[in-house]
């Protein structure tokens, strides 16, 4: 992965998240491998179509790290709001028997948060250096 800048026709960015997805409940669902694996495929599919580039995904039992890359136009809460839909109605659509015993009442997957954060390539000192210094 390379931390350059991309060019648009009028501007120039790097952006760049970290981002969380948690089960409901804080429920275990991601230790089948199974799953996982569909989660991983489901969520490059649904980049691949809003041109976001997922440079890692990594599991643990109950939540998904993810490290997207992103162009300017893309609203981020909408593609968290795609990301969680579209991976829960198919895993839904193959898992339901397993499913249906974890969530008795609600066809639900994933909490209803989420955690997001920019990666910067410099520190916040730096940049308010930078910033300060303009002009002298």
């Amino acid at each position: 992965m390379a931390n350059t800048y991309k060019s648009g026709s009028h501007n120039k960015y790097l952006l760049q998240y970290h981002l969380i997805f948690v089960c409901k409940y804080r429920k275990k669902l991601l230790s089948a491998n199974n799953i996982v694996s569909d989660i991983k495929r489901l969520s490059l599919e649904v980049c691949s179509k809003h041109n976001v580039v997922i440079h890692y995904i990594e599991v643990d039992k109950d939540h998904i790290h993810y490290m997207i890359e992103t162009t300017p136009n893309i609203n981020l809460s909408n593609l968290v709001r795609t990301m969680k839909s579209y991976t829960a109605y198919y895993i839904w659509e193959k898992y339901s028997v397993y499913l249906s015993k974890c969530f008795w009442k609600e066809r639900t997957f994933w909490s209803d948060g989420y955690f997001i954060s920019s990666i910067g390539n410099v520190s916040q000192e730096t940049l308010q250096h930078y910033i300060e210094n303009q002009g002298k």
